[in-house]
Formats: C-alpha cells, sequence, structure tokens
C-alpha cells in the first residue's frame, strides 16, 4: 500500500539530507581554512604589552575560537540547495497521482519551512522529517472536519445522506458498508433506491438490503429520483428510524441531465449530508470527478474506495486540497466491516514509513 509515494518522499528525504551534509562539510571546510591563516608576527607594541593583557587577549581569541566551531555544525539550506532536489520531488509526487496544482502547493510550503531557520547537523534527519510531515498534514486540512459518528449522533433524526459518484467506483457496495458501520455503532438505517437509471441497480441495493436486514424503499426503474427518496424520509420519519442513505445513478460529471437531476433531487430532499464516492486506484480522475461534483452540486465529504490496493497514494492529498472537503472513511477490503475511519496521521505515518 502506497508503495510508490512513500519510496519518492524517502529519497526526497535522502537527498535533502544529503545536501545539507555537503554543504555544512564546505562551510566546516571554509572555516578551518580561515583558522589555519599563519599568525601575524609580534609588533613591537604588542611585545611592550605586559603578560596579563597578551593572556586576556588569548583567552577571547580562545572563545571565538568555540563559538566558531559550535557554529560550523549548524547550517541553514537555501533555496538554491533546495531547487534541483524540489524539481525532481515535484515529478515524483505528479508520477505518485498527485494533482500539479497539489504538488506545487507541497513545494512551496515544504520550501519555506525547510529554509526558515538554521538547523544543527545532528538534528537534520529530524527537522527534515518533521517539515515534510507537517507539509503533508497541512495539505490534508480540509476547511471544516466531520466526524461521521459525532454528526450522526447529534443531527435531527432522520439524518439524509447522499451517496455520490460514477458508475464502477463501488460507490452501492459502499453505502452498504457505511449502513453497516453505523448499524454497528447502534443506528437503524433504510435505504433509498434513488438509482432509477442503471440496470439491476435496484436489484443490487435489494441484495445488499437483505444481506444487512435493511428495509429498501423504491419504485421502478425509470421513476423520479428524487420522489423515491422523499418517500424514503416520510417513512424514516414515521418510523423514527436515525438515517436514510440513498443510493444515486453513477454519472459523469459531464453529463448534464443527470447533474441537473441531482440538482432536484438536492434541492427536493435537502440532505444532511452529500458523500462523494471515489476510487483511489483512479488517481487524477478521481481528484477531476470529485472538483466537478463539488462544483455541480456541492459535496460534504469523501469516501475513497479500494485505499488497500492502492499503490501510489496521490489521490487522497490531492483530493482534500482540490475539494476542501474532508475524506471521511476509506475501503480497506472486501466485506462489509472493511470501512475504516480515515485518519490523517495514520495515512500520513504510513506513506513516510
Amino acid at each position: 500500500m502506497f508503495q510508490s509515494i512513500r519510496k519518492r518522499l524517502n529519497s526526497f528525504i535522502g537527498s535533502t539530507e544529503e545536501q545539507a551534509e555537503k554543504k555544512l562539510a564546505e562551510q566546516q571546510a571554509e572555516e578551518k581554512l580561515t583558522e589555519e591563516q599563519p599568525e601575524q608576527e609580534p609588533t613591537e607594541q604588542a611585545e611592550k604589552e605586559p603578560t596579563e593583557q597578551q593572556a586576556e587577549k588569548k583567552l577571547k581569541v580562545s572563545k571565538v575560537t568555540q563559538v566558531r566551531s559550535a557554529l560550523s555544525s549548524r547550517l541553514r539550506l537555501s533555496e538554491k540547495d533546495l531547487d534541483g532536489i524540489l524539481w525532481q520531488l515535484q515529478l515524483d509526487l505528479i508520477q505518485s497521482d498527485v494533482a500539479v496544482e497539489t504538488a506545487e502547493k507541497i513545494l512551496e510550503e515544504l520550501k519555506e519551512k525547510l529554509t526558515s531557520q538554521e538547523v544543527e547537523k545532528n538534528k537534520l534527519d529530524s527537522f527534515i522529517k518533521n517539515s515534510l510531515r507537517e507539509t503533508l498534514i497541512d495539505i490534508l486540512a480540509p476547511e471544516k472536519e466531520i466526524k461521521f459518528l459525532e454528526l450522526i449522533r447529534n443531527s435531527p433524526k432522520p439524518v439524509k445522506i447522499l451517496f455520490l459518484g460514477v458508475n464502477g467506483t463501488g460507490k452501492t457496495t459502499t453505502m452498504a458498508k457505511a449502513a453497516k458501520y453505523l448499524m454497528d455503532n447502534g443506528f437503524s438505517i433504510i435505504f433509498a433506491a434513488g438509482d432509477t437509471f442503471r440496470a439491476g441497480a435496484i436489484e443490487q441495493l435489494e441484495k445488499h438490503a437483505h444481506n444487512l436486514g435493511v428495509k429498501v424503499i423504491k419504485h421502478s426503474k425509470g421513476a423520479d429520483s428524487a420522489a423515491v427518496i422523499y418517500d424514503a424520509i416520510e417513512h424514516a420519519t414515521s418510523k423514527n428510524i436515525d438515517v436514510v442513505m440513498a443510493d444515486t445513478a453513477g454519472r459523469m460529471h459531464t453529463n448534464i441531465n443527470l447533474m441537473d437531476e441531482m440538482k432536484k433531487v438536492c434541492r427536493v430532499n435537502s440532505p444532511d449530508l452529500k458523500i462523494f464516492v471515489g476510487d483511489a486506484l483512479t488517481g487524477n480522475d478521481a481528484v477531476e470527478q470529485a472538483r466537478e461534483f463539488n462544483k455541480g452540486v456541492g459535496i460534504d465529504a469523501v469516501i475513497l474506495t479500494k485505499m488497500d490496493s492502492d499503490a501510489k497514494g496521490g489521490s487522497a492529498l490531492s483530493i482534500v486540497h482540490e475539494t476542501k472537503k474532508p475524506i471521511i472513511l476509506v475501503g480497506m477490503g472486501q466485506s462489509y466491516g472493511d470501512l475504516k475511519e480515515f485518519d490523517v496521521n495514520w495515512f500520513v505515518d504510513e506513506i513516510m514509513s
């Protein structure tokens, strides 16, 4: 998992440390050369000075030498020192599915952190790693944090959740996994079969519902999706059900008619949470889809599927940075229980380990 970006980040850390040590060695060699300059012959005036004054001068020189020695083990990286290394990092990030704009932002913040202060030689490794870690955590910071269980617990019931995304990302299956996650935490669920467009979509949702013991509100194929979801909300209200989970037709963000239908669904039912489901393996395609869905209907959060199979790891960084929306859950396997709450520190530890 995340082998590509992990390898490239470790390469960056190693190259930066190597460059810093090279600069430090050059700095120390220059200072040593200065110290080895031949001493000036004592002047007639110096010879006449009392022994105490000469001893005092030697003591001052000794202290200066000590200070120089201490300073020679410290250095401050410049932009020039980092130019080549950061250029290579940018290429590496892009090859690991990090969007160009996100890669540029990472480089900008990283350059600022690495050139901001002097650092001791024995702290170089931790300084470089901490700078990178802080940068990645900043990139993964959304405009508004969402604690999924906390939101469900504290919102008026029923909580209305809409699942959005293109076909093939595992949207319907992910909705079923999210239902299992909430049921394990004590919430009651009802499904709305809002995908009335794709052949077999209602039957697929019914199969998941049967496996989980969840009721499905459905109409016939081709029915008005907004009406199906509205009926599910009414049923949940009358039966005191905690959460309505609404499936929707998978649609490309370029399909104007289906996107207009989605706007109608949102207008009629006022969902509390609009979750974009993206496939981590599709890299920059997932980023572009999330960006366009956010522009079209406004997403609130993201679930990334197939995270356990993602060798590159860049899509998570890019989706959060591009949309400013949090990743709340990630798919880590095939079974209903394989949905994990996304933790930024866990993710950064994984890609830097």
